[in-house]
């Protein structure tokens, strides 16, 4: 049974904060397969006998990942013909002997166990093409086992404390394709790295290199190369040799400049070059015709050169914290942007050159100093995605209402000027999801609320709301509401007509119907509390409504029936013999 497949192809989510950190992943993507209880319990009764076991020839994948195996179980070790195994996650100290009964293992993940030591018989695996050892306290002098096996493709040692990179594995591994050595302690890499002629990925992401090892350079195959979080302070001129590169990751080094011969790489798709200690850009940059996706965030360009606009094939821009005030005039000639990042900057006025961009999807505007959003901004028909946080807004921009495609709005004000209300007419945006409204001062909710049919998420949290619209009980979507810190004393009778919510937060609010202790408790409590007092007002009613009928019934009218319930319940006068007096009137009250 298939449980997973990663792709990436898969939509990208941007949460509040962190829209734009996104990388493409170091992460396996294979299938995996359920780990079938009753496929290893036929394997261990069957293990010693005679009789053909089928189950061992049917059996090629196998995820026992995340199981807290304190070794390989032996039922695995009997699947003869496994090609794939997935063990991460667990407690696995021990790579056993009898690892080499898997003979035709291809793809064997024991990353994240306790594993000190690699065992010889790895060596054995003759047709093992991807091994995974990351995040385990290995001795690196066992390292050189895996030189053994030499149809390797890809060797992942994330994060086992490297020093140095075994010279052996250079000298052996001629077929390795990826080499996966980020968050370890490396300073340097061999000269006999440029043996691995056939390396198409190379990761060395977090770790104290402060050259660039200028051998990778010599490798003509690189297609990427992931360099984030070092201490490089340049660039080889040689980087321009590297024909097939698609993708480089140097962000978050202390480069200063960037040689112009990287504009070499024709191939190149992906340059991360964010959180450095850029002024400008080479020239060339325009001539890097394939680019998509360009990080140039946390530099100091304070001015974005013209050359950029001509890179018509961008589909990606991450511009953050870069000291902007202005576009060139060109910008619109980015006909191919969907994603662009321009938070943290100095706007005053929404850049008009936006405008121009049909294919804009994503857009961040957060913590500048706009006052107003210009009336073209509903040229961005495909917009999905805006955040305007932290900005200037002395009341809701009511610009992005004619936004009919959006359905992410972010316009907390936690860096900003707050907003004391919302629009009635916010309904217009109909394909509203995700309504964040944090850090503001809003009393009330517009009563219109209820017609954004779409909305899933609305975080109010840190307001000053003293009351909700009955009309939010209507939003029969709403999974996650976000009331937290606010003046509420009270919930609509109705709000768990929400079936869908699955997150209520009302902390820091003076709640009394329901009491703060049932809130504590969670939605479950809350909606239980609701249902309850219904019951009781329900049961409430119908009494009444029962003695009102019984009232009418004799023929008493309203004012008798007040009168009635202040009589109900005392007894009738009696005389000294004990006989009931009768009205004045009547035939005993009569003298004689």
């Amino acid at each position: 049974m298939v449980t997973g497949i990663a792709t990436m192809s898969e939509p990208i989510e941007f949460p509040p904060g962190k829209m734009f950190g996104v990388r493409f992943s170091n992460a396996v993507t294979s299938v995996f397969l359920d780990t079938n209880e009753q496929i290893m319990e036929t394997v261990q009764v069957n293990k010693d006998s005679e009789v053909s076991n089928p189950v061992k020839h049917r059996v090629l994948f196998m995820d026992s990942a995340h199981q807290k195996h304190m070794e390989i179980p032996i039922s695995i070790l009997g699947l003869e013909d496994l090609e794939e195994l997935h063990l991460e996650k667990n407690h696995i100290e021990v790579i056993p002997k009898e690892i080499c009964q898997f003979h035709n293992i291809k793809v064997l993940y024991l990353n994240n166990n306790n594993i000190v030591h690699i065992s010889e018989e790895l060596g054995e695996l003759k047709n093992l093409q991807s091994l995974d050892l990351s995040s385990n306290p290995l001795n690196s002098n066992s390292l050189d086992v895996i030189s053994k096996v030499h149809q390797l493709r890809e060797l992942r040692l994330y994060d086992i404390n490297l020093e140095d990179f075994p010279v052996e594995l250079c000298k052996r591994l001629l077929h390795l394709q990826l080499l996966g050595l980020s968050n370890n302690k490396l300073k340097s890499l061999p000269p006999e790295v440029s043996n691995l002629i056939h390396l198409k990925e190379i990761y060395l992401q977090n770790n104290a290199l402060k050259l660039f090892p200028t051998q990778i350079c010599a490798l003509k195959a690189l297609e990427v190369v992931d360099l984030e979080k070092n201490k490089l302070s340049s660039l080889p001129v040689e980087i321009g040799s590297l024909p097939n590169l698609v993708k480089l990751f140097i962000n978050f080094n202390k480069l200063s400049t960037i040689p112009k011969t990287l504009c070499q790489c024709k191939k190149l798709a992906v340059l991360d070059l964010s959180g450095n200690c850029l002024h400008k850009l080479p020239h060339g940059i325009s001539e890097l015709k394939r680019l998509k996706e360009l990080g140039l965030s946390n530099n100091e360009l304070k001015k974005l050169p013209t050359r950029i606009c001509h890179l018509h094939s961008l589909c990606v821009l991450y511009l953050k914290n870069t000291g902007l005030s202005s576009l060139p005039f060109a910008f619109a000639k980015l006909e191919s942007l969907k994603i662009l990042d321009l938070s943290q900057n100095s706007f005053t006025s929404f850049p008009p050159e936006i405008c121009g961009l049909a294919q804009l999807q994503v857009l961040s505007m957060d913590d500048n100093l706009m006052s107003m959003i210009t009336p073209d901004v509903r040229s961005l028909k495909k917009l999905s995605y805006l955040g305007i946080t932290g900005n200037r807004f002395t009341a809701f921009p009511e610009e992005i209402l004619q936004l009919e495609s959006l359905e992410k709005l972010y316009i907390g004000q936690d860096l900003g000027v707050r907003l004391s209300s919302l629009p009635d007419n916010i309904f217009m945006l109909k394909n509203l999801k995700e309504l964040y409204i944090e850090n503001n001062n809003l009393e009330f909710l517009p009563s219109t609320l209820n017609l954004l049919h779409n909305l899933e998420v609305l975080d109010c949290h840190n307001n000053n709301l003293k009351q909700l619209p009955d009309a939010i009980c209507h939003l029969h979507g709403l999974q996650k509401l976000l009331l937290q810190n606010n003046q509420l004393p009270s919930l609509p009778d109705n709000l768990d007509m929400l079936d869908k919510l699955d997150l209520l937060l009302l902390d820091d609010n003076p709640m009394v119907d329901p009491p703060a202790a049932v809130c504590s408790l969670g939605r479950s409590a809350v909606w239980e509390y609701l249902r309850e007092k219904r019951r009781k007002h329900a049961l409430t009613t119908k009494i009444q409504a029962l003695w009102r009928g019984v009232m009418v019934r004799k023929g008493l009218g309203p004012y008798a029936y007040l009168l009635q319930l202040g009589k109900k319940g005392k007894k009738p006068k009696k005389d000294k013999k004990g006989k009931s007096k009768g009205k004045k009137g009547d035939s005993k009250g009569k003298k004689k």
